[in-house]
């Protein structure tokens, strides 16, 4: 593989129909890559909690993907609110999503947490009403 791999998507606000594109589109990349299963359940899992938070909280945002032969990562940048308290945010259940979210199943305050879970790097910025950024860095493992 050259030196890496770089790719850029947009997330739209609000577009439930789209939501998870973006994972499937690294996942099935992954795949023709070779990247061992672990590494990529891994990565599909934060990389669509990351695009349902931005679908759900955000005034829509980017993802940038890097590629590496022994690691990925991963930029979620968006316009949006904010995180008004960060530490709340990486509880299990804690969450601002709206009652309409909710009943679309979304929304249980499971996202950063299970992001958190199957990631080797976490570092996550935010600012009330500019938005936030979260990058994360995904490394192979040795299997079994």
């Amino acid at each position: 593989m050259p030196q890496s791999i770089k790719q850029q998507y947009t997330v739209n606000a609000n577009d439930f129909v789209a939501a998870g594109a973006v994972s499937a589109a690294v996942k099935k990349t992954l795949k023709q890559l070779g990247f061992p299963n672990e590494m990529i359940r891994r990565t599909s899992i934060a990389m669509y909690e990351g695009e349902i938070n931005m679908v759900i909280h955000a005034e829509g945002g980017v993802i940038d993907v890097e590629i590496f032969d022994d690691r990925i990562i991963i930029t979620l940048a968006d316009k949006g609110p904010g995180i008004p308290d960060i530490e709340s945010a990486l509880k299990e259940g804690w969450s601002t999503a709206t009652d309409a979210v909710r009943e679309m199943g979304f929304g249980a305050g499971m996202g950063l947490p299970n992001i958190r879970k199957n990631t080797d790097g976490f570092e996550l910025t935010s600012e009330i009403g500019v938005g936030t950024t979260l990058k994360i860095t995904i490394e192979t493992r040795e299997e079994g």
